[in-house]
């Protein structure tokens, strides 16, 4: 009798350890990156963070269209870059999320310096855009923010928000390339390589974030996702 009560006495004490851990481990953060909508310069203009541009008949259907997707997540906030065309995309998310949308500047678009407003028409014509495209990591825009400098901004800002929400899912409204710069960090990819990576106009990019402190890894959901299903989101 006393040796079988001191083999379920062993036995017991590792498996009370496991519950443990599993009880105080902090739940990952799920984070849904959103692009803004299709606006009147979208492909043909370097609009950057010029104030005052706003989303298209199209975009507007788009950002709908996204918050129709997100509506049926159980979403604890909401963010949006400040500038207007984020703004207004957020707008109906928050609505069907039933959240107030909060402002991030840590979401807005990379500054552009001088090159903010021009037709993406002359900007391929620079022999700075080669690199642009293909060594981004050496490349500041004149007046303006380094592609690295970009990348460290949003990835603040996503470590800050999932500080803010351990274990929630968050939708952050933001812009192509600081998204594109997050995928790349959350996949291990250099930042030369962020160029190889589609965001379109309101598509919906998934981050899995590991607990603040905590030694997980991000794991990338999906990337670009336009019409998917989203309830199904999770590692395999």
């Amino acid at each position: 009798m006393a040796d079988g009560s001191s083999t379920a006495r062993t036995r017991s004490g590792p498996a009370r350890r496991a519950a443990t851990r599993t009880r105080t481990t902090p739940r990952p953060t799920t984070v849904l990156l959103v692009r803004h909508g299709q606006t009147s310069t979208t492909g043909k203009v370097l609009p950057g963070r010029a104030p005052g541009l706003h989303l298209a008949d199209a975009g507007v259907a788009q950002a709908e269209r996204a918050a129709a997707r997100l509506g049926a997540l159980d979403v604890a906030a909401v963010y949006a870059s400040p500038l207007e065309r984020t703004r207004q995309t957020a707008a109906p998310i928050g609505r069907a999320t039933g959240q107030r949308v909060r402002t991030a500047k840590g979401l807005l678009e990379c500054d552009f310096g001088t090159w903010t407003g021009q037709s993406l028409a002359r900007l391929r014509k620079l022999p700075e855009w080669s690199t642009v495209q293909t060594a981004p990591s050496r490349f500041r825009f004149p007046g303006g923010e380094s592609f690295a400098e970009m990348q460290l901004r949003i990835w603040n800002e996503i470590e800050r928000l999932v500080a803010l929400h351990p274990g929630d899912t968050v939708v952050a409204v933001s812009h192509a390339d600081p998204i594109k710069a997050a995928v790349a960090t959350a996949a291990g990819v250099h930042l030369d390589l962020f160029q190889r990576t589609v965001i379109s106009p309101c598509s919906i990019t998934a981050l899995l974030m590991p607990a603040a402190g905590s030694p997980g890894t991000p794991i990338v959901l999906t990337v670009n996702s336009t019409g998917d299903d989203l309830s199904g989101l999770a590692p395999s």
